[in-house]
């Protein structure tokens, strides 16, 4: 196996600047010419997508909660193939893990799998020589990290900067950067636009990007950096594939997936398991087509569709039309996340494409976290009794919870989601790449005769 130059990108903690800082870098190294591939810890879709806006190629998350610590090395290695660098942004701090499991789910750990070297981006604008014992603290924390170095964000003056770097060179840490105040400013579009932005490949997030990666180009030795990052020892794993143990014969049904020029609402392994389970797969933009793509066999919406297009989602009537057409003649449709809303008869008053006899409202806050679920009876997603791990997170709420056939059901939780004909509906998103069944069952469903409309 061919090794790749990589680091992991983290921070003591939250708002240190590490989310910006990665988009510089891989932009700025992209702008060199070099092959770049962007990776993000965790569940967040929006932070893996802007990565692979600035690489280039998809931006992928890591997740080992989602799909299982065993998998993540391979997704590395599958989404980092052929490049030449390859950055891994870390999720809060180094050794925090959402849901209490450090040892497999933390940056840290996620780090010491990918025997990838860890530069520490730190906040220093309210520190002065205390950053060489933080920095000291966080490196001896735990012996199997290679802390490989830190940028400090944030610098005052170039006094201040010479005060950093000579307190950590006392304790023997590289310094690959420094950056002002002022130097990476908040020009990513809001959060609130989710993928969007990235999907439609819009201008402003472009030049956002392009921006960081200036900024990171005038203030980090990329040189250095790309030094540590091919020091690198080879990683034994073999490269996931979402081939199946045989190739797929006779017709390709063609399965839309919701997205746009710029990529799809879902993670990129869903698109490579379905073509590599016999689908063409063809994208459909919900916020502009007013048709699904010519023959069209399967739906799928993924869970990075946000929320906050309501407005655009109700106003494109043709296509919800269309939609509504497909689910009732038994076509499979399957909807994550804010997917299942737009499926809805209304969102706060917004006709929707009705396709659910349920009602959704915002409300204030979000609900985040993991559930392992149980699919509540056979849909085209899985059998009954089928186990998964998926993440949550939505401000909004279908009224009912749940239709006559629920998708899931969890402990301490009700049953969630709707099951009808070849709809499954949830607000639970899985990562397809840990259940590849999934791809098969759709692909084999979009193969069988249509229902008669109900």
């Amino acid at each position: 196996m061919t090794v790749v130059p990589r680091v992991v990108l983290s921070a003591p903690s939250s708002g240190h600047g590490t989310g910006a800082l990665s988009l510089g870098l891989l932009a700025a190294l992209a702008d060199r010419g070099l092959d770049v591939a962007g990776f993000k810890i965790g569940p967040d879709q929006v932070d893996a997508a802007y990565l692979g806006l600035a690489a280039g190629r998809p931006g992928r998350n890591l997740d080992p909660r989602l799909v299982g610590p065993e998998r993540v090395v391979p997704l590395f290695a599958h989404g980092a193939a052929g490049a030449g660098f390859a950055l891994v942004q870390g999720t809060m701090g180094l050794y925090d893990s959402i849901a209490g499991r450090p040892e497999t789910e933390s940056t840290a750990a996620v780090a010491t799998a990918l025997r990838s070297p860890v530069v520490l981006v730190v906040d220093v604008a309210a520190m002065g020589q205390s950053v060489a014992a933080l920095v000291h603290g966080f490196r001896a924390y735990d012996e199997q990290l290679w802390l490989g170095g830190v940028i400090l964000n944030r610098v005052a003056s170039p006094r201040h900067e010479a005060m950093l770097r000579e307190a950590l060179d006392d304790v023997g840490v590289p310094v690959y950067g420094a950056l002002r105040r002022h130097e990476l400013p908040p020009v990513l579009p809001a959060r609130r636009h989710g993928l969007v932005p990235v999907v439609q490949r819009d201008a402003e997030a472009q030049r956002a990007v392009r921006r960081l990666g200036e900024a990171v180009a005038a203030t980090v030795d990329l040189d250095r950096l790309l030094g540590l990052a091919r020091s690198v020892p080879e990683l034994t794993a073999a490269p996931w594939s979402p081939e199946p143990a045989g190739p797929p014969a006779g017709e390709r049904p063609v399965v839309a997936l919701a997205g746009g020029p710029g990529g799809s609402y879902s993670h990129p392994e869903t698109a490579e398991l379905l073509r590599a389970a016999g689908a063409e797969v063809v994208t459909v933009d919900p916020l502009r087509d007013e048709s699904l793509p010519a023959g069209t066999r399967a739906l799928v919406v993924g869970g990075g569709l946000p929320e906050t297009y309501a407005e655009q989602l109700s106003a494109n009537r043709r296509l919800c039309i269309a939609v509504a057409e497909l689910a009732r003649t038994g076509r499979p449709v399957v909807a994550e996340g804010a997917g299942m809303l737009w499926l809805a008869r209304e969102l706060d008053g917004l006709p929707m494409c009705g396709v659910l006899d349920a009602v959704g409202a915002s409300r204030d806050g979000l609900v985040v976290g993991y559930r392992e679920a149980t699919a509540a009876g056979d849909s085209v997603v899985a059998r009954a009794g089928t186990t998964v791990v998926g993440h949550k997170q939505h401000g909004a709420v279908l009224t009912p919870r749940a239709g006559e056939r629920a998708a899931w059901q969890w402990e301490g939780g009700a049953p969630e989601g709707f099951v009808w004909r070849g709809v499954h509906a949830s607000q639970l998103v899985p990562h397809w790449a840990a259940y590849p069944e999934i791809a098969a069952r759709l692909v084999a469903a979009a193969l069988a005769p249509a229902e008669a409309p109900a």
